[in-house]
């Protein structure tokens, strides 16, 4: 009886360390972001997109100082550019000075709810091989017949758009680590070494999908004011609002591909 109730124990301890190991490779498979049937083409790419370089800035002292003088969230590189790009010097004469200073209405900070890619955004090619007559399988591949811009946008217009834009591509970039752009472009004659094969008496339809990531989020607007009393120095923000926003943002110099095979043509 004691040996039966030590092997059972044994067995659960067993159980509960090797269970979530199997849980865990579960949820790498899940958290897979690129399917088998896509492919990375910028060495192949006969278009070279021009790379998205959007580094956060480091704001700078002053421009620290400023940022931290508020509990609202700004995150808006043009407005911390316009910071690290100012210079605010005391003298006798600031003594007794109040000043407020109205900077504009600004898009202060995005905050992304969701990020998920759709492999088949839009069309871009289509390559055939007829092998309805055939005697053993033919070979089809990748190459793209005709040259093709993929664009992205918000999907509504708010103000600052371009702004928002770059806060979401830069929060977009920064969860997916793929390679991301609201334009991209796939060049004529761009081709890949992945080879299909086509049966006998069938049609080989390869089609070429451009990815897009479906970003969306909130994006929060204020009225920015720089004031100054004497040697002290913040912002204030006032009216502040936060908007829902989507955006298209395309993934640059990648294709899904998918053959359709059929003994109909189309």
């Amino acid at each position: 009886m004691k040996k039966a109730i030590v092997s059972l124990l044994l067995l659960f301890c067993l159980t509960t360390l090797v269970t979530p190991a199997f849980a865990e490779k579960d949820t790498a498979k899940e958290e897979k972001l690129v399917p088998d049937s896509a492919m990375d083409i910028s060495k192949d790419n006969t278009y070279p997109n021009p790379t998205q370089d959007l580094p956060r800035l480091h704001p700078s002292e002053l421009a620290q100082e400023l940022l931290d003088s508020t509990d609202i969230n700004i995150e808006n590189p043009e407005l911390i550019k316009m910071f690290n790009e100012s210079a605010i010097k005391g003298s006798k004469l600031a003594i007794g000075m109040n000043v407020s200073i109205y900077l504009g209405q600004w898009p202060l900070a995005y905050e992304s709810d969701e990020s998920k890619v759709n492999w088949d955004f839009e069309k871009v090619n289509t390559n055939v091989v007829d092998n309805r007559g055939g005697k053993e399988a033919k070979r089809i591949s990748y190459q793209q017949e005709q040259q093709k811009r993929i664009k992205g946008g918000l999907t509504a217009e708010i103000p600052n758009g371009d702004m928002v834009q770059k806060m979401m591509l830069l929060k977009a970039t920064e969860k997916l680590n793929l390679p991301l752009s609201f334009s991209t472009v796939l060049g004529y004659n761009t081709k890949t070494d992945r080879v299909y094969n086509v049966p006998v008496k069938m049609v080989g339809y390869l089609t070429a999908y451009a990815p897009a990531v479906n970003e969306k989020g909130k994006v929060t607007y204020g009225e920015v004011y720089l004031r100054l009393k004497g040697d002290e120095k913040w912002l204030e923000v006032k009216n502040v609002t936060q908007q829902g926003i989507g955006a298209w943002i395309p993934v640059q110099d990648y294709v899904n591909l998918k053959l359709h095979t059929t003994s109909q043509p189309r």
